[in-house]
């Protein structure tokens, strides 16, 4: 068994590092610290980055792949290796005991017989019971980990771990620990009940194929995650480079970014995306040595619907950065640089950039739940990302068919939209408290 690093694996540890790499910067500047600390004062930002996190520790294990026998899995594919390999025949829904058609099976006597077949990775065991040992085990666990935070709290303020507790208890520290407290209780206790379940029952049944519907769906945040992040990563210089160019130098420069911003969005998104991915198809079926695995071929597929995402989606950034770089260059303290005879290169990096991130910190996060969405919307139409990918715009197309079906196969457009709308939600909660926090208008 060796580690192997896919293209998307490798954006995601550069992301991680990048993002390490800020924060750490920003914990070191003043006026970076005063709105991250107004964002850990919000309980709907706190509640929302917490739910975040869960998805984002999910996303980063199965990031992680590794290859034995010349088969690849993730680090999140070992972890939760049962819901892998147990496959049923075919439909089965959450909770049951029996497949959900009826099959023909052959008697002692040689008779048929249409019955509803026994799944065979289901064992009955008391739901009560386990939803009881779930409980103790997330009191257990949720009394650790509250401990070790309150003691690196205690740590980091320099204050006695009993006066820190204290505080917290009152409710009179700035960051809501009360309310995280109780939202990482029912984090734990639902993820220790998913784990005692899931080992003995369908969660959320199977689909045509036997696969178990809630690893489908836990299999399918990976994809979510990379097309906000990555998109974003490809649409940021692009917005960057041309908004700040055009609003500072003006002039034929800008002509010439507008026209590039106004023809690309005069043409329809859905038509370049599907252009792109169509081409690379073909691409990789005249070139299949390039790509010998199925793996590599859906990861190089997601590579480029993230690029063609992010190519296609940078022009409202680049807008709004045009028209706050017309302003800025206006302000006195830019004019004092130009007076001094500081070169103009220097001005855009140490004067218009840092003044501008508050508007591309806000447009990053809330653009980040639109492209999430986007993927499901282009998955549906069939120019998504690759069929095998496991993704919530995958299991919403395959939904199409299986609720035209007697008798209506429900759950795994249930499980997607759950999944997709708790992403979704915490992301727009998240973006509408760092918008709150950063924009100097709304302080």
């Amino acid at each position: 068994m060796h580690l192997v690093v896919l293209w998307t694996d490798l954006l995601v540890y550069i992301l991680v590092i990048s993002i390490i790499g800020f924060m750490f910067w920003s914990s070191r500047h003043e006026h970076w610290r005063a709105p991250w600390r107004r964002l850990a004062r919000s309980k709907l930002g706190m509640v929302s980055l917490m739910i975040l996190l869960v998805y984002v520790a999910i996303g980063l294990l199965d990031s992680v792949h590794l290859q034995s026998n010349g088969r690849i899995r993730s680090a999140f594919d070992l972890l939760v290796s049962p819901l892998g390999v147990h496959h049923e025949q075919t439909y089965s829904a959450p909770f049951a005991k029996r497949l959900y058609n009826k099959k023909t099976v052959f008697l002692t006597d040689g008779q048929q017989q249409r019955i509803y077949p026994q799944l065979k990775h289901v064992n009955t065991v008391n739901i009560g019971l386990q939803v009881g040992i779930a409980a103790i085990e997330s009191i257990a666990i949720w009394a650790i980990i509250l401990a070790l935070a309150m003691l690196i709290v205690a740590r980091i303020n320099k204050q006695t771990y009993v006066h820190t507790l204290n505080r917290v208890i009152r409710g009179q520290a700035q960051v809501p620990w009360r309310l995280l407290s109780i939202e990482l209780f029912i984090i734990v206790f639902l993820i220790m009940l998913a784990v005692n379940l899931a080992s003995h029952y369908h969660i959320f049944g199977t689909d045509k194929v036997g696969q178990d519907v809630f690893y489908e769906t836990l299999k399918s945040i990976r994809t979510g995650l990379l097309i906000g992040t990555l998109a974003t990563l490809v649409m940021l210089p692009f917005a960057i480079g041309f908004g700040i160019t055009a609003g500072y130098f003006g002039g034929i420069i800008d002509d010439i970014v507008q026209y590039i911003y106004t023809t690309l969005s005069s043409i329809p998104a859905v038509l370049l995306i599907a252009a792109a991915v169509l081409s690379l198809q073909i691409y990789i079926a005249n070139h299949p040595q390039v790509f010998p695995t199925v793996t590599e071929r859906a990861d190089i597929r997601l590579l480029a619907l993230c690029v063609i995402l992010g190519v296609t989606s940078w022009t409202i950034l680049c807008r709004l950065l045009r028209g706050e770089t017309f302003k800025l260059r206006e302000m006195d303290y830019i004019q004092a640089a130009q007076a001094l005879g500081t070169s103009r290169i220097k001005i855009l990096f140490k004067h218009v950039l840092p003044n501008v991130m508050h508007i591309i910190l806000i447009s990053v996060v809330l653009d980040f739940s639109g492209l999430v969405l986007a993927e499901a919307v282009l998955s549906y139409v069939g120019v998504g990302v690759d069929p095998v990918t496991m993704s919530w715009g995958n299991m919403i197309n395959a939904a199409r068919l299986e609720l035209a079906r007697e008798p209506v196969v429900w759950w795994p457009l249930l499980a997607a939209f759950i999944f997709m709308f708790i992403f979704v939600l915490a992301a727009n909660l998240l973006a509408d408290a760092v918008r709150d926090a950063l924009d100097p208008r709304i302080r």
